[in-house]
């Protein structure tokens, strides 16, 4: 898997102009540490927001940017800045990253992680500086040995240069900075179920409200944020806003860029930092270079195993939030993945179903049990065994564990695939359906209200 941000036969050159992300990356993929990081104007926008602005100007300029959460869900960040506290009265608060990146088909996180750390490390230091938070955590994917080795190394340089502890830059402002690793969960993506987990609980998700920014680590106000968001804020601290609005294609409602992918059987898997509003084909095309020779593209997901399947006529769609959501899915985490026509839908939806059953804290009934239930009904439409009425059993789980059906969003991501899958592929879950004289005679089912 190419961790790049080059296009098709390194045609892209990236710059801090074009490529605020990834123009600092080194063409033999190692780490940039921090003498090179400053010579490639590092700290730089940390020393600006320190010395030339004050804290709610950061909170605003970020606002004001339309920088969006890119963890998934999209949420505006400067609004979720400020919803921590203004009450001077509160001396303890916390910023924690969230780099649980555990979402099937998604590795841009750690990309940034292991090869630029200090870019990182200087965006929770300008956000800590805005929030007036005094420690910071990096709740990593436990898997994640080689980002983990490479954050605790960039922590180590970036404190003996006096750019983090005590009084950095002169200004009085103090900031801790740890790396946590986690157990390897799913949940732990949530942001209450991360910090239960930080916290050293069941990574089980909390009831909202209170929301972080009022109770969260500890009963302290924290703000949760991507790593790939953080990463955004300093170049949108030294550039301004204006300039980060016009990276975005025209009609994108999304601003800035956007780190995308696309893995399976293409030409030329890969990570690209490439500006919101780039059409599907695009990606898939100019970049991914379609599919392998004896392949077709049968479907593709958007944004990882938790975002709804498309068609190949859906590849016009523009990749930013709004533009997936007209052909009927999410944008997700922008990494996208091909289907080809060799895999069984049926198959592949059993084998997504498994995960998410597998990875599901258990805490509400929707979710602890229909997800399994969606499991054996696969197993059996797959070995063939279906029973006349399972589709339409599939398709009430799908709704009855849908958005604002269960208790976090764990399950309304984990249906989302299957439901559109049914959709554009039922003629294959049909197959798996035993004939009449041959199905098992049914046993009491339950029926699945909102079928």
């Amino acid at each position: 898997m190419t961790l790049t941000s080059f296009g098709p036969a390194n045609r892209i050159k990236r710059s801090a102009e074009t490529h605020p992300l990834t123009w600092r990356l080194r063409d033999d993929g190692e780490a940039v540490w921090l003498d090179e990081y400053q010579a490639k104007n590092g700290y730089a926008a940390a020393r600006k927001a320190f010395a030339d602005m004050a804290q709610d100007d950061i909170v605003q300029t970020v606002k004001d940017s339309g920088l969006k959460g890119r963890g998934g869900a999209g949420f505006p960040t400067g609004v979720k800045w400020g919803l921590m506290p203004k009450d001077e009265s509160i001396n303890i608060r916390y910023l924690l990253c969230n780099a649980d990146e555990m979402e099937p088909n998604t590795w841009k996180d750690r990309m940034l992680m292991e090869q630029l750390p200090h870019l990182l490390i200087e965006g929770m230091l300008i956000s800590a500086r805005a929030l007036k938070t005094y420690r910071g955590y990096i709740f990593l994917r436990g898997e994640y040995t080689t980002a983990a080795k490479h954050l605790n190394r960039a922590v180590e340089e970036a404190k003996a240069a006096g750019l983090l502890g005590k009084n950095i830059l002169g200004s009085g402002f103090d900031f801790e900075l740890f790396v946590h690793t986690g157990a390897g969960r799913y949940i732990c993506g949530e942001e209450t179920a991360l910090i239960n987990s930080l916290e050293g609980r069941r990574a089980n998700p909390r009831s909202k409200p209170p929301f972080p920014a009022a109770v969260g680590v500890w009963g302290k106000p924290t703000c949760v944020n991507n790593v790939e968001t953080l990463c955004n804020v300093p170049a949108i601290i030294a550039d301004g806003v204006d300039w980060y609005k016009s990276l975005a294609r025209e009609g994108s409602e999304d601003m800035g860029t956007k780190l995308m992918g696309f893995s399976g059987k293409v030409k030329n898997p890969g990570l690209w930092e490439l500006p919101f509003g780039v059409t599907g084909r695009e990606l898939f095309e100019d970049y991914a270079g379609g599919m392998r020779d004896g392949y077709k593209l049968k479907a593709w997901q958007p944004g990882g195993a938790g975002t709804g399947f498309l068609l190949p006529e859906h590849l016009d769609a523009q990749m930013y939030a709004g533009g997936i959501a007209k052909v009927g899915t999410r944008m997700g985490t922008g990494l996208a993945m091909a289907v080809d026509d060799s895999v069984n839908m049926v198959s592949l939806l059993r084998n997504m179903e498994q995960f998410f059953a597998r990875e599901s804290c258990g805490f509400c009934t929707p979710c602890r049990d229909g997800l399994p239930w969606s499991v054996k009904l696969l197993m059996a439409i797959e070995n063939g065994q279906g029973q006349p009425g399972d589709i339409e059993t599939l398709l009430g789980l799908v709704g009855f564990l849908g958005p604002g059906k269960t208790f976090c969003a764990h399950a309304p991501g984990a249906v989302e695939p299957l439901g559109s899958a049914i959709k554009y592929f039922r003629h294959e879950f049909e197959a798996g359906i035993a004939p009449v004289s041959a199905a098992v005679p049914p046993l009491a089912r339950p029926i699945v209200v909102g079928a």
